[in-house]
């Protein structure tokens, strides 16, 4: 490794260092307790592989390690990389923990943090620097992880693209064409909206240029009309002027535009005409922005737009492993594969607390199959006051299902659903309260993993099962650690930038974590 890119950290303060941590005793112990590791954070072998994916230069090339230090101070105090270059040359806890006391200019610059994040995310080191503050949390700890307890949840994280309706989509969408046309010309925006014939898009906004009645469903439907006029329009003039399948800027504005009416709009069975959607697409793209924003819900009454982010929590630890941002609309359990490798990589997996979502992941089959102890609370149907699922016998073993009122029926191998049959259940007295349904018969939904859901019911109604579940508070405090650093909106665009910044707030958290523990002896 190339001395000139290594970060020279020092392990004993000077003694104007000491002088410092003095007045930061009460208030600024976290500053102090990252000077005091930064040597252990960055060892030898960790900066040699920041070294070696990143390569800087200038005359004066900036030590990767430090620069990975300035990503840390940044989520701590949830500073930008603009405030960080001034708070680098004015703060002297930073100074502190850069090592650049007195200094009158950061030792970084705003495009160098930059293009650091890139080559982080290039080579996955976003993840290394966090499984580097696990290491020093099981040095300092001396815990021992023969048998590991994990837990994993997720929490909402709003999107920071604008969210818009579909009107503005679309305008936003066509606004943003014009514009990629415009720079391959080498044209003026107006050039191509004169050109092009597209008044709408020449007003501030796509309403305010269709100003009509929005409460007037046939104003609308006309309105709708001359928006998609002008889309033809300007696409015809578009792959006209512009060579679009060998200019990408051009021709992912296009895609998008499309996409967006793709998803926004659908036949209206009446006129033959195109009308704005009746409800929402499934993985609608809600932002221009940001277009891996999704639609998503923490519970049937909590809907939000933007991202989940997922943390995996060794329990007695209490340190986090690993953190990955997620579409919201994706399942919790799509995700649950790619998380427990980081529990895994430490030891053997004795116990998974997850929340129910994650019960559909195929890999908790495999798990339970190995002989994790699989801990979540099982769902439990109300039915709208008619018999719920748990009044049903299901015996998988010998493949029957018997109903409150004691009529059987099999389980077929691979159904989703039991269905017992209207021959059965016509002439029942317990009907009214078993289904809604007018001739037929009851059904049941079998979960992906039925066995699994049935032990789980089982151990939730036994009092050492509940307290075994009450352990998942572990990740809820975690993830609420997380929220109080990262706060509850996305910082980035894009789902790999998102994790970084998740994972970055990780580490801060499990330093937090290792600052309360005593040094191992």
């Amino acid at each position: 490794m190339a001395t000139s890119i290594r970060w020279q950290v020092p392990g004993p303060l000077s003694a104007e260092e000491t002088r410092i941590a003095r007045d930061l005793h009460r208030i600024g112990k976290f500053y102090v307790f990252l000077r005091e590791i930064r040597h252990e954070l960055f060892d030898e072998g960790f900066q040699a592989e920041l070294a070696a994916a990143y390569q800087p230069r200038g005359t004066v090339p900036v030590p990767p390690a430090l620069l990975a230090m300035v990503l840390l101070l940044q989520a701590y105090d949830q500073v930008g990389d603009a405030d960080a270059v001034v708070t680098a040359r004015m703060d002297l806890r930073w100074q502190l923990v850069l090592g650049c006391l007195g200094a009158d200019k950061a030792p970084f610059s705003q495009g160098v943090l930059v293009a650091f994040r890139a080559r982080l995310i290039a080579h996955d080191l976003d993840k290394r620097l966090l499984d580097r503050t696990v290491a020093l949390a099981q040095q300092r700890g001396g815990f021992g992880w023969q048998r590991l307890r994990a837990a994993l949840d997720s929490s909402p994280l709003l999107g920071a693209g604008r969210v818009e309706d579909t009107w503005n989509l679309i305008g936003r969408a066509m606004r943003t064409v014009v514009t990629c046309a415009a720079r391959t010309l080498g044209v003026s925006r107006g050039h191509v909206l004169q050109a092009a014939d597209l008044p709408l898009l020449a007003a501030s906004s796509l309403k305010a240029a269709l100003d009509i009645d929005w409460q007037d469903p046939g104003a609308r439907a006309d309105a709708l009309a001359r928006v998609l006029a002008e889309v033809d329009r300007l696409e015809a003039w578009v792959t006209t002027h512009v060579a679009v399948a060998a200019t990408p800027a051009v021709h992912a504005a296009l895609t998008v535009l499309r996409h967006v009416l793709t998803q926004d709009l659908e036949p209206d069975p009446t006129t033959g005409h195109r009308r704005i959607r009746r409800g929402v697409a499934v993985d609608r793209m809600p932002s221009i922005g940001d277009p891996a924003m999704r639609h998503g819900r923490k519970t049937k009454t909590r809907p939000f737009t933007g991202f989940k982010r997922h943390v995996m929590t060794l329990v007695d630890a209490d340190v986090i492993v690993d953190a990955v941002v997620r579409p919201a609309n994706e399942p919790e359990h799509a995700t649950l594969a790619s998380l427990t490798p980081a529990v895994t990589a430490l030891g053997p997996l004795a116990e998974l607390l997850i929340d129910r979502g994650y019960l559909g992941s195929p890999a908790i089959a495999a798990l339970h199959a190995a002989g994790v102890a699989i801990r979540a609370k099982a769902w439990t149907s109300t039915n709208r006051g008619r018999f719920p699922k748990q009044a049903f016998t299901l015996d998988l073993d010998a493949a029957q299902a018997t109903c409150p009122a004691g009529q059987r029926t099999p389980i077929v191998a691979g159904a989703p659903t039991i269905h017992f049959p209207p021959t059965a259940c016509r002439p029942c007295a317990l009907r009214a309260r078993c289904t809604p349904a007018a001739r037929g018969g009851r059904s049941i939904a079998l979960h992906p993993q039925e066995a699994l859901l049935q032990q789980l019911r089982h151990a939730q109604q036994q009092p050492e099962g509940r307290v075994r579940l009450r352990a998942r508070t572990t990740v809820e405090h975690t993830l609420a650690r997380v929220q109080q650093i990262q706060g509850g909106k996305a910082r980035y665009r894009g789902l790999r930038k998102n994790t970084l910044d998740t994972r970055r707030v990780a580490a801060v958290a499990n330093l937090q974590r290792v600052a309360r523990l005593p040094v191992a002896a």
